[in-house]
């Protein structure tokens, strides 16, 4: 890496060279280019969905692509970037970006969207790394403690500037237009990538692409796996599934199969590291169980907070048939309760332990989801949901924060691009799972309860539940449905029966989702109560999220 300062004559030694802060504008627009992007798929699925005439389902695929590629590539992009020079590959990925940019504006099918994520994920798999890298080749000292500082700042102000910037261009003008905005900050962080200091990379840097292909084909095939556990079948083969082994369906075949590659990708850098090789990434940072229990309580965290982003617009604009800006203006308690908590949480770290505040945060959130479960209903804006929201918002912004800072002031200075490569994996790949699991949930729920609801309902006769197919059951919205049930020989008033049972179901679903993401933080609470239990006088200054 090159000199990262230059000193200059004082009266007692050497002072850090304060640089301008322009640099600095470029990377910090390159995380918001990420997280801008991220947030504003989920305000996006209503108008995908009507666009492309697809189930939410499909098009929350987009989401998934965009945090398995991130997931997969981002221990090999780290290693890519010190190799190559962090500055030249940072604006070949701004290329990469913008192209995935112009892939979502001009998509003519849901297929050129998840592809533009796809390209999207790549590039910020290249991105994470090289924002923290290249503020390390740029600034020193105190600037470059705040230049870090900005970067957490920019991800929290990017969820809730998704929301209200593309949900009133998701309401007003289309989805399409948000990621106009995508492009323009692509060519704007390409333009001021030239403020920054060059750096001609290190080619001694050796990447282990055995480690690199088994981690990659172990998150893919974890992803696909959990992605698909609807529509291939949870054990036994659906119509739907691409083949199927002895009758079993493929994807527990490949979540085994996923689980299988990602022990191998771990004895083979422990191999590596015995050998005296350079892993793809240092497992000695989790060598201690507190840091195996911050990975664990991290993904967990992270997983639930994609699986609400994905339930919550997707019941409001496919089910209720409401606006992009609808869904902004009910997500907005909790994308406002999240960016002031992740902001201010550090101020509690030299009066609580790590354990204390993940205890009582994972303890909220569960909380939370069970009241949101008793009180949520087709109006969003009632004060019982609202506070549930808030209240979940408070624990995930404290735990996103904590449990990566616990990471950071466990492991050595030297380790913290692998700190970075491993949260970057465990974060991307449990929205990824997060995402497509809820998915899965909520659509099996749902088509069990219509099925048994329909069974018992008098005024829909077995030769009327014959013309529709039960077994392909998604959320739809009511004018949908009418026009569905229009094509059968069903009669007005069996048609508005089907409704309003279709209406019950879908809220009764959304309820038994949140109550299952409650067990899941009750869990939680296991790794939680693992974490540190420092005393005040011995916390390390907390470290701030960069990414």
């Amino acid at each position: 890496m090159a000199s990262q300062t230059e000193t200059t004559s004082s009266g007692t030694g050497t002072q850090p060279e304060r640089r301008s802060w322009v640099p600095m504008i470029g990377l910090f627009l390159g995380q918001i280019l990420m997280s801008f992007n991220v947030a504003a798929l989920p305000i996006s699925l209503g108008g995908m969905v009507q666009d492309f005439g697809v189930p939410p389902t499909t098009a929350s695929s987009t989401i998934v692509v965009y945090g398995l590629a991130v997931a997969a590539l981002v221990m090999t992009g780290a290693k890519l970037g010190q190799r190559i020079g962090w500055v030249l590959i940072f604006r070949s990925v701004l290329i990469v970006f913008a192209a995935s940019s112009v892939m979502m504006i001009l998509s003519p099918s849901v297929g050129w969207v998840i592809g533009g994520q796809l390209l999207a994920g790549a590039a910020a798999a290249i991105i994470v790394p090289a924002l923290v890298a290249l503020i390390a080749e740029n600034y020193s000292g105190n600037q470059q403690a705040t230049a870090v500082g900005s970067l957490g700042s920019a991800r929290a102000f990017s969820g809730v500037s998704a929301f209200l910037i593309g949900g009133t261009l998701g309401t007003f003008v289309g989805w399409r237009p948000i990621f106009v905005i995508t492009l323009c900050v692509a060519v704007a962080v390409f333009l001021l990538s030239f403020t920054l200091r060059k750096d001609y990379g290190d080619r001694s840097v050796r990447i282990d692409l055995i480690a690199s292909l088994l981690i990659g084909v172990a998150i893919v095939l974890l992803t696909l796996g959990f992605n698909n556990l609807n529509g291939w079948g949870l054990l036994l083969a659906e119509p739907g599934a691409p083949f199927a082994i002895a009758g079993i369906s493929p994807a527990p075949v490949l979540i085994v199969l996923g689980l299988v590659f990602g022990q191998l990708f771990f004895l083979r850098t422990r191999s590596r590291m015995r050998g005296g090789g350079v892993p793809l990434v240092d497992l000695s940072v989790l060598d201690r169980a507190s840091e195996r229990a911050a990975v664990y309580a991290m993904f967990v965290i992270v997983a639930m907070e994609a699986a609400v982003n994905f339930a919550v617009p997707t019941y409001i604009q496919v089910v209720q048939g409401r606006t992009p800006f609808d869904t902004s203006l009910a997500m907005m308690p909790f994308n406002l309760t999240v960016f002031i908590t992740a902001t201010l949480v550090v101020r509690f770290y030299r009066r609580f332990t790590p354990r204390a505040i993940a205890v009582f945060s994972f303890s909220l959130t569960t909380v939370a989801l069970a009241w949101l479960a008793l009180v949520v209903s087709n109006n969003w804006e009632t004060f019982p949901t609202i506070i549930g929201l808030i209240a979940f918002g408070i624990g995930q912004g404290a735990l996103v924060t904590l449990v990566f800072n616990v990471l950071v002031t466990a492991a050595p200075v030297e380790l913290a691009g692998d700190v970075g490569s491993i949260r970057g994996t465990a974060q991307n790949l449990a929205s990824a799972v997060g995402t497509a699991v809820m998915g899965a949930i909520l659509v099996g729920v749902l088509g069990m309860g219509i099925a048994q609801a329909v069974a018992g309902h008098p005024d829909l006769p077995d030769s009327l539940v014959q013309q529709v197919d039960l077994d392909d059951v998604n959320f739809i919205s009511n004018d949908d449905l009418r026009s569905t049930l229009a094509n059968t020989s069903a009669t007005d008033e069996q048609i508005e029966a089907a409704v309003t049972l279709n209406a019950e179901q879908r809220l009764r679903t959304l309820r038994i989702g949140f109550l299952i993401l409650g067990g899941i933080s009750l869990v939680a609470l296991i790794p939680a109560s693992r974490l540190p239990r420092y005393k005040p006088e011995e916390i390390p200054a907390p470290q701030v999220d960069e990414a």
